[in-house]
């Protein structure tokens, strides 16, 4: 089911004596329905439309606590008092939610494929807010279209492969095997790279079926500031095998201390400094071509810290990212 997007939740304070120079996110958020045929990104613009996924049916599949639905809600009360500084011809849109009804995942996942393929057509650039990390299979049946004689590359922080089997159902922990088959089924090279996978929260037939899709990953040991430079040359070898870039942010990658609002909390996690650093190598590349934050569970946070932690990276990639 679709939603389309409202105001009721970018609200925030206005400093109405400050003038233009005083305006904050929700004062600037444009609003578009994916219901009807929207109009073209003029060429002399740069639109980045948010879109939700208000999902939790795949995390319950796979045995995680649930309340990820809630996450799109809350992703956007984070950033709704952000203060604006985009140049004028920077617009931000609230796109609306697909949301999942009647545990219906596959048709949830339908749909908000297709209102991806919807914005990328029209010019825009989507940040998709979830949701649990089903969203990742979703967001990519949004892309192939837009990828169909390119080299997609899959870039995904994240504790976990999720390359389960979904032999018996689809769910957060399917969605790279399901995009690997698909990939095989055309005849196309699957090229996925995870940061931050920790040993310990994945089994061993997991680490067996990243050998043989040639699945690149680096442990969260490994993904620290002294190594940045390292982490750069290693990115960069693997942006020369593709042409775009999906990346998808699980906040579960990160240490509790920063994420304690996700359904598997991990207390070795990434700190926030790191993965920003390579978030904007990435799109400093050229090479991005949609993003999404996935795993926040508001029922599970504490004083917002999720939250503002996946809103602040969503500021940061956009502010990154209006640039090129």
């Amino acid at each position: 089911m679709y939603k389309s997007a409202t105001k009721e939740n970018w609200k925030g304070r206005v400093d109405a004596h400050d003038g233009d120079l005083g305006l904050r996110w929700h004062q600037v958020i444009q609003l578009l329905d994916l219901s009807q045929e929207i109009p073209d990104v003029p060429p002399n613009e740069t639109a980045f439309a948010f879109l939700g996924f208000c999902c939790e049916e795949g995390v319950r599949r796979n045995q995680g606590r649930v309340g990820a639905a809630a996450g799109p809600v809350a992703l956007r009360g984070a950033m709704a008092s952000y203060a604006h500084h985009l140049p004028e011809h920077v617009k931000l849109y609230d796109a609306g939610d697909v949301i999942c009804s009647n545990s219906n995942l596959e048709e949830a996942q339908e749909q908000l494929g297709k209102k991806v393929a919807q914005l990328l057509a029209h010019g825009y650039r989507p940040l998709v807010l979830g949701g649990g990390h089903e969203i990742a299979y979703a967001h990519y049946l949004g892309l192939e279209k837009a990828v169909e004689q390119q080299r997609l590359g899959i870039l995904n922080f994240d504790a976990h492969f999720d390359l389960r089997s979904y032999a018996q159902q689809p769910s957060s922990g399917t969605p790279f095997l399901q995009i690997a088959d698909r990939l095989k089924a055309k005849n196309k090279p699957f090229k996925y790279k995870v940061l931050g996978l920790q040993e310990y929260g994945n089994t061993r037939v997991l680490f067996h079926t990243a050998e043989r899709l040639g699945v690149q990953y680096t442990f969260a040991k490994d993904v620290q500031l002294y190594r940045l430079e390292q982490l750069k040359q290693e990115l960069q070898q693997f942006l020369q095998e593709v042409d775009q870039v999906y990346i998808t942010v699980d906040l579960d990658v990160f240490s509790a201390a920063y994420a304690p609002g996700v359904s598997a909390v991990n207390a070795m996690g990434l700190h926030p400094e790191i993965v920003l650093e390579l978030l904007s190598y990435v799109v400093q590349s050229g090479k991005l071509l949609s993003l999404d934050i996935a795993e926040l569970n508001p029922t599970l946070d504490i004083d917002n810290r999720t939250a503002k932690l996946g809103g602040a990276l969503l500021y940061e990639v956009v502010r990154a990212w209006q640039k090129e």
